[in-house]
């Protein structure tokens, strides 16, 4: 990858995480798609790299709460669009054999109005030297601001930012299959590097196999495309390298894997921003998301130390 400027900018939503412990409890957290891979990219990228994060948050208690959280682990907040009578969503996840499901509550959340301000939305993406956005950063938002993000992100990528997306379709948020469909390719549209999950994409999209993930992105110009398959064998492509694969080592402890593709995405940008090929990228996102998936909740401190 090219040299680019050592900052990274994440788009999305952050909520209240109410994650299951042990015990039958719940241990309150932040945490959102987007979010977790900037908090993960705030710890294994060198330290002179900077991390933001663009949202929207409320001007209550548990905004400034979130806002803090986010300081703390070392992604910046500045950006963040603070709205009145609005607040952060809050999710709880159920686990059932490691695997995870969630239950939402967003009516007034703040990040529905994050690309609702051109001019904010450009003001955060200058100077970027990558940003991360995700399908569910464009299923959040309301539906009239989606153009409103993907001009700003096609402006930036003009530019010389290094536009990634993640596809992370979650169909209870769309009105339909079809807008979903047409949304995450207009996203893609605008963007260099994209994260799709076959498990979703092949069924979303009727992909025979990652190969035919790989060639509808591309045809579209997308520069790089890395196809996450669970456990199996990861396929990419780019304009440098052509085409290549990973072969995953299978993780022998699944506790949890909320952030599984979020902490992936997070070792695989952190390497391609500190120039490393896209063998590398993969073997990295690979093992850090090998580590989130062994403990409970989306943001695992042991993962990074």
């Amino acid at each position: 990858m090219k040299k680019l400027p050592e900052n990274i900018l994440c788009i999305g939503e952050c909520m209240v995480e109410m994650a299951p412990r042990e015990d039958g409890a719940y241990n309150r957290g932040f945490a959102g798609d987007t979010f977790n891979s900037a908090w993960y990219l705030s710890k294994v990228l060198p330290d002179h790299f900077t991390v933001d994060y663009f949202s929207g948050a409320g001007n209550d208690a548990v905004s400034g709460e979130m806002l803090s959280f986010m300081e703390k682990a070392g992604v910046g907040t500045s950006s963040i669009r603070r709205i009145a009578d609005r607040t952060v969503g809050l999710y709880m996840i159920a686990l059932k054999n490691g695997e995870r499901s969630f239950s939402y509550w967003r009516d007034v959340s703040a990040a529905k109005l994050l690309a609702e301000d051109k001019d904010a939305l450009r003001a955060a993406v200058k100077g970027r030297g990558m940003i991360l956005f995700s399908g569910i950063t464009m299923a959040v938002i309301y539906a009239e601001h989606r153009q409103n993000l993907l001009d700003v992100l096609s402006e930036a990528r003009a530019e010389g930012t290094v536009v990634a997306f993640d596809p992370n379709m979650r169909a209870r948020l769309w009105p339909s299959k079809e807008v979903m469909a047409e949304t995450i390719m207009q996203s893609a549209a605008v963007s260099d590097i994209v994260l799709p999950s076959f498990d979703e994409d092949g069924v979303i999209f009727g992909d025979a196999d990652p190969k035919a993930t790989i060639a509808r992105y591309r045809a579209i110009g997308v520069n790089t495309v890395i196809v996450k398959n669970g456990p199996e064998t990861i396929y990419a492509e780019d304009s440098v390298e052509g085409p290549v694969t990973f072969a995953p080592t299978p993780s022998k402890n699944v506790v949890d894997t909320t952030a599984a593709g979020d902490s992936f995405n997070a070792g695989m940008i952190s390497a391609l921003m500190t120039g490393h090929s896209l063998v590398d990228a993969l073997a990295r996102g690979s093992a850090l998301s090998a580590r989130v998936i062994g403990a409970r909740g989306a943001l695992v401190e042991d993962a990074v130390a």
